[in-house]
């Protein structure tokens, strides 16, 4: 016999559905934009009469935890507000902000953008899209350095784009108080807040660190769990795991070499090495085996292993919560 699902999983469901099917409408106002703007003022204002580094360093804990606690207090307000008008537009409001935190879509948006320029052999192209999308020089990039600027940016934010907003989702619909739209997009904030602010270089050194702090904190179980995903789904559970404790150590964040390594051993590839960043060389940690080159067919192995860690998590999820 069926029983239809409890009515704050809709949400989900319908969210994912959102974000397969149309992502971030492009010209839409999006939650991140405002996150964005809110933190770019309160940085400019912070940078501009703040000159001690410890005045900086209070005034980044006000502004992470600040933002984080308040994209949760109003998200929350907004849904109980469409909650009490009526229940349908809630689970609108709802299904439409977790779809906000889901970065799937754009992530195998961007990863194909780049890839159909290569196709066309206008390196050009490819190399001017690319730098949408990464932190690092572009101009002089051969192909398979793009190959491998792609592979890493799709790996690295899998997690903080995919899988730990859905984390956080999952975790607040077991907490009705919570809720699961609050939830992420508090997460959300936090890696909006780590993406702007969070460097160790200034004027962002003191700024910034509680936001870092933070978002490696938070994104920390999540980035682990998707590991042991990746591991069992790849099919290589034991060189998974014994490739990410010899290299991913050695990275110096917390979560990204390990998500990026638990990519690269299960498609037998090695990322890291050296990048030019603002004209500055830099030399990231050798991550994974160097047992075949990044091509495009690599990149959407990656893309379709994110896809199946999503959809697993998700089902579980509202598995558990059903039993529940």
């Amino acid at each position: 016999m069926l029983y239809p699902l409890p009515s704050n999983l809709y949400p989900l469901i319908i969210a994912a559905y959102l974000d397969y099917l149309i992502g971030d409408p492009w010209g839409w106002l999006h939650p991140v934009q405002v996150m964005g703007w809110s933190i770019d003022l309160y940085t400019k204002i912070a940078l501009k009469y703040l000159d001690r580094p410890y005045l900086r360093r209070v005034a980044g804990v006000v502004l992470c935890w600040g933002l984080i606690l308040g994209t949760w207090g109003i998200s929350w307000l907004v849904i109980y507000a469409c909650e009490w008008i009526h229940p349908w537009l809630s689970i609108a409001v709802r299904s439409i902000l977790l779809a906000s935190c889901f970065a799937g879509r754009s992530l195998r948006q961007a990863a194909e953008d780049v890839l159909a320029a290569i196709e066309t052999k206008d390196l050009d192209l490819a190399r001017s899209k690319l730098r949408l999308y990464v932190g690092r020089d572009t101009e002089k990039l051969t192909i398979p350095e793009i190959n491998r600027a792609i592979f890493e940016t799709v790996t690295e934010n899998a997690i903080d784009g995919v899988m730990a907003p859905l984390f956080y989702a999952i975790v607040g619909a077991f907490i009705p108080s919570v809720g699961a739209a609050p939830l992420s997009m508090a997460y959300k904030a936090a890696s909006t807040l780590d993406s702007m602010v969070g460097y160790r270089r200034e004027p962002y050194a003191d700024l910034g660190w509680c936001s870092a702090k933070s978002e490696d904190i938070l994104t920390w179980l999540p980035c682990r769990l998707a590991v042991l995903t990746l591991s069992i789904i790849s099919g290589k559970p034991l060189t998974v795991w014994r490739l990410c404790f010899r290299d991913a150590v050695k990275d110096p964040s917390p979560n990204s070499g390990w998500s990026e390594c638990a990519y690269a051993a299960a498609l037998g590839v090695q990322v890291g090495g050296l990048n030019y960043y603002r004209g500055q060389l830099q030399e990231k940690p050798l991550l994974g085996d160097d047992l075949q080159p990044i091509t495009s067919d690599i990149i959407q192995q990656a893309l379709k292993l994110t896809r199946y860690s999503f959809l697993l998590w998700l089902g579980l999820g509202l598995l558990t919560y059903s039993l529940s």
